[in-house]
C-alpha cells in the first residue's frame, strides 16, 4: 500500500467516522442529552464528596434537625 492510498483511506475513514457522528447528534439528541446529564451529576458529586471532605463531621442528630428545620 502506497503512502498515497494509506492517506486517502485515513481520510475517507475520518469522513465516515465525523459524518456517522454528526449523524447521531442529529437524531438522537435524546442520547446527547443523556451524557451531558449524566456528566453534569457525576461532576456535581465529585464537587459535593470534595466539600463533605474539607468539611468537618455532623452527628446524626445535626441532620435530622436540619432536615425536619428545626436548627
Amino acid at each position: 500500500m502506497s503512502k498515497w492510498t494509506q492517506l486517502t483511506d485515513e481520510e475517507r475513514l475520518k469522513e465516515v467516522v465525523k459524518s456517522a457522528l454528526v449523524e447521531v447528534l442529529e437524531e438522537r439528541k435524546d442520547l446527547v442529552r443523556e451524557v451531558i446529564e449524566e456528566a453534569l451529576e457525576d461532576a456535581a458529586l465529585a464537587r459535593a464528596i470534595e466539600e463533605g471532605d474539607r468539611t468537618g463531621i455532623v452527628n446524626r442528630e445535626e441532620i435530622l434537625r436540619t432536615l425536619d428545620g428545626n436548627h
